[in-house]
């Protein structure tokens, strides 16, 4: 039996959590891989209670981990999620977030094509979370096909389900503590030309917390964003 883990990073995000593991937890039940598959909760070193909350609620819920870090950002406990589910034997890896906006119910779609893909990404069509946060999505896709030369249909989405094989291969070219890990993931499993499928996702509004992106920090990111690309095409040049 296939095991999967399915990693959630959070920060701060007290508010949703308890739905969240609610939501998701039938899903690693139905799939739990003979007992073996884990939904792995990373907390990013959250300065309200979403540590404690997870903690408390670990008692409920048996194939349910909790784990924290100090706080690094989304990318790095992205990565650190992915590393913790190949050091235990996943399977398969699928990550979403902690904030709510995604829906368990169309997990079942990307598990039933799973043999055939090395990465299923959500497309993120019909969006209800904001104009800044599709601001982002459309700065990262042009400076992705500026940097590398590729398009990606929606590099950044946090619904993914990979084989765990194929991924143990390309996170060893992303930086650690990169902030745009999941981005430099599709891309490099777009530039290799990876069996890559994307399916169209809900994607909801934030069920609670704050939206920590502004049109500030959209320009921080890009303009960080080409920098570290253009760094990262140059080790790429060299390792392929």
């Amino acid at each position: 039996m296939d095991c999967l883990y399915i990693v959630i990073p959070a920060y701060n995000e007290e508010e949703t959590i308890e739905q969240v593991v609610k939501d998701w937890y039938p899903v690693i039940e139905k799939h739990d891989g003979g007992g073996k598959s884990r939904m792995v909760i990373i907390d990013d070193g959250s300065r309200d209670h979403t540590y404690q909350k997870l903690t408390c609620l670990s008692g409920q819920y048996p194939l349910m981990e909790a784990v924290t870090k100090e706080n690094e950002g989304h990318g790095a406990t992205v990565l650190a999620g992915y590393r913790y589910a190949l050091k235990n034997g996943a399977d398969y890896i699928f990550q979403t977030d902690s904030d709510g906006q995604t829906v368990p119910e169309e997990f079942e779609e990307f598990w039933k094509k799973r043999e055939r893909y090395d990465l299923i990404i959500g497309h993120r069509n019909k969006r209800e979370d904001g104009f800044s946060r599709i601001v982002v999505t459309k700065v990262l896709k042009l400076v992705i096909r500026c940097c590398f030369g590729v398009w990606c249909t929606d590099a950044n989405t946090p619904y993914r389900l990979m084989k765990a094989d194929r991924l143990a291969e390309e996170i060893l070219q992303v930086p650690d503590k990169f902030n745009l890990s999941n981005v430099l993931l599709t891309v490099l499993y777009t530039i290799k030309k990876a069996d890559i499928l994307y399916l169209p996702v809900t994607f909801r509004p934030r069920q609670g917390g704050v939206n920590s992106i502004n049109l500030k920090k959209i320009g921080k990111i890009g303009l960080q964003a080409v920098k570290d690309f253009r760094a990262i095409k140059k080790a790429l040049r060299v390792k392929v």
